[in-house]
């Protein structure tokens, strides 16, 4: 390793996919070295993740697919690495997850959508609904739609946004609908209607790339924290 690579932060990359890729290329820009890479081929049954390979590495970011985020977290907790989860669909099992965090002391971040653009967008959706959420004539609906591959619908944060909009006080039905198709990044849509009106807010992804620099920027910020956070409740400390 050079000397440059060495004053990195030594970096674990879990499912090493189209997101797994683009963490190894854009990682050097938030400070880390992506020195082990995991996929279906080398963590069969978890068999990737040992002390061995974990030596040294003091963040991991798992991109891999619901069905195996608990057993990565219980294996790589242990080992005293902290965790960005980036993978969606797996909230049910939140509870096992945040026990082997605290059995094991060690500091995780996860989240609907790392996205710095949808950061932004709950925060519109969140001052949409405080302002409507006494108009009575206002009737609301959630829509999103994605590439044919995403495992869950409706996504994570299509259910983040239904969950922002009734803690903001609207509290009467929201119409929410999915779409799976073709290779669309992911598009969400929030709207209001009225027999006078219509108000939409949408929020459209080009590429997976803030996605990525979402889940790095989380990964610089747990380094050396302790506790279990979900992404867009520390944002705001992130920026």
């Amino acid at each position: 390793m050079s000397e440059p690579e060495a004053a990195l932060t030594k970096l674990a990359i879990v499912g090493y996919g189209k997101m797994g890729r683009l963490i190894e290329e854009l990682a050097p820009e938030f400070g880390f070295a992506p020195v082990l890479k995991l996929d279906e081929f080398n963590n069969v049954d978890g068999e990737g993740i040992t002390a061995e390979n974990f030596r040294g590495i003091e963040a991991a970011i798992d991109f891999s697919i619901p069905s195996v985020v608990t057993g990565n977290v219980e294996r790589i907790a242990p080992l005293g690495v902290n965790i960005v989860i980036g993978t969606t669909g797996w909230l049910e099992q939140l509870p096992a997850v945040r026990a082997a965090v605290e059995r094991a002391k060690i500091g995780l971040v996860y989240g609907a959508n790392f996205s710095v653009g949808v950061q932004a967008f709950y925060r519109i959706v969140e001052t949409a609904a405080k302002t409507l959420a006494a108009e009575q004539d206002y009737d609301a609906w959630a829509y999103e739609i994605h590439h044919k591959m995403k495992k869950d619908a409706p996504s994570g944060t299509l259910l983040r946004l239904v969950q922002a909009m009734e803690e903001s006080g609207y509290r009467r039905k929201i119409d929410t609908a999915s779409n799976r198709a073709g290779a669309i990044p992911g598009r969400h849509e929030i709207g209001f209607d009225s027999e006078a009106d219509t108000i939409q807010l949408t929020h459209t992804a080009r590429s997976r790339v803030g996605f990525a620099r979402g889940a790095l920027r989380a990964a610089r910020w747990i380094v050396g924290r302790k506790g279990m956070y979900e992404f867009s409740s520390i944002w705001d400390q992130m920026r």
